[in-house]
């Protein structure tokens, strides 16, 4: 069936994107689902910078590749098989399909799934293969799901159902920004009673584990960005305090845990020197590969501190995901506040400029 979605033709393209256009918005061809695949009508998709960091070069992926990892849709068809989803429903896109079966899946979502990562390196679906082509060529999917176009062929571990009372915007900013920032939190850290929590950086991921934390009740939290704005809204969404790093530095402020969301160095030196004696430091920011922090690995001994890497928020998105739609139901959890922008798909290079001079939190693209 033909397309329309949003290729990546180049990495690493000069800013600003809306000038150098490294996306290209055309036509594409889209197989039909195999066995265990799906085919997902695309209702909503989120900008991440897990998108940015393959247009900037920071995460090298195969080219052409049909961009967009955070999504909600509709399924529209199924393949061939038994199926325990039904056309209709609608579901969550997430990026780490897991196959059940791997170590990386025995750990309950500490590591990732190792087919699962494997796919997505080469740019295909987790079983095998990919299902886009243009002018007869292959184009490569981004992390299994490709969500930046009105249709998507993803293989049903990718997907978690949910129920229709879930906005699609909501939906979307569920599989990537709640399940990595929450998951930092819940799955990575698990502050106990009294902890103080500071989370470093406030872009989507950022925001919404302070939601998380705020959720948790009784907890002191503590946001810290270089935006202003972004200060302001946390506080309005529940830190109790929030403060530049210059400012952290400067007043000597500690919390016991301390989530890193930015993706720099700077944020995350900023985050380990702010980690209380006891505490933990969670990173889940995706600095350069070839980024390097200079820590004192004396004051961790001393200081009976540690440092976690938290990959998707160790999530495991069919167990977790429900979690946070009740959190959400509850009032808990305003997911909608995340969304800081509903973009068109032909605006793609453009948003990815917003993205990268961080003015947004959540630019989401709505689909017809």
């Amino acid at each position: 069936m033909k397309i329309r979605g949003a290729v990546l033709e180049r990495i690493a393209a000069p800013v600003p994107f809306a000038e150098s256009a490294p996306i290209t918005v055309c036509d594409l061809e889209l197989g039909e689902p195999g066995p265990g695949e799906l085919l997902v009508r695309i209702e909503a998709a989120g900008l991440c910078h897990s998108d940015l960091s393959v247009v900037d070069g920071n995460r090298v992926r195969p080219v052409p590749m049909l961009l967009g990892h955070e999504a909600a849709g509709r399924v529209e068809a199924v393949g061939p098989g038994d199926c325990d989803i039904a056309v209709g429903q609608r579901v969550v896109m997430t990026f780490l399909p897991r196959c059940g079966e791997c170590a990386g899946c025995a750990s309950a979502g500490r590591t990732p799934c190792v087919p699962g990562s494997a796919a997505n390196n080469a740019g295909e679906l987790l079983g095998g293969g990919r299902r886009l082509r243009r002018d007869g060529e292959e184009v490569h999917h981004h992390l299994g799901v490709s969500a930046f176009a009105t249709y998507a062929v993803v293989d049903r571990r990718s997907v978690v159902p949910v129920d229709d009372d879930v906005p699609p915007a909501v939906a979307a900013v569920l599989g990537c920004a709640v399940l990595t920032g929450g998951g930092a939190l819940l799955n990575s850290s698990k502050p106990g009673p009294g902890d103080r929590i500071m989370v470093v950086g406030l872009g989507g991921v950022g925001m919404a584990a302070l939601l998380v934390a705020v959720s948790l009740g009784g907890a002191e939290v503590i946001a810290v960005d270089t935006v202003a704005e972004k200060l302001a809204l946390a506080k309005e969404l529940g830190a109790t305090s929030a403060y530049t790093p210059a400012e952290v530095a400067e007043q000597g402020v500690v919390a016991e845990v301390v989530v890193e969301a930015a993706g720099n160095i700077r944020a995350f030196e900023t985050a380990v020197a702010a980690t209380a004696p006891g505490g933990n430091t969670v990173t889940v920011g995706l600095p350069a590969p070839d980024a390097r922090a200079s820590i004192s690995p004396l004051a961790l001994v001393a200081q009976g501190r540690s440092i976690v890497g938290s990959y998707l928020g160790s999530a495991v998105p069919s167990r977790d995901i429900p979690e946070y739609v009740r959190m959400w139901r509850a009032g808990r959890l305003p997911v909608e506040r995340l969304v800081s922008a509903h973009v068109g798909l032909d605006e793609i290079n453009q948003a990815m400029d917003e993205l990268a001079a961080g003015n947004a939190l959540r630019q989401v693209i709505v689909f017809d």
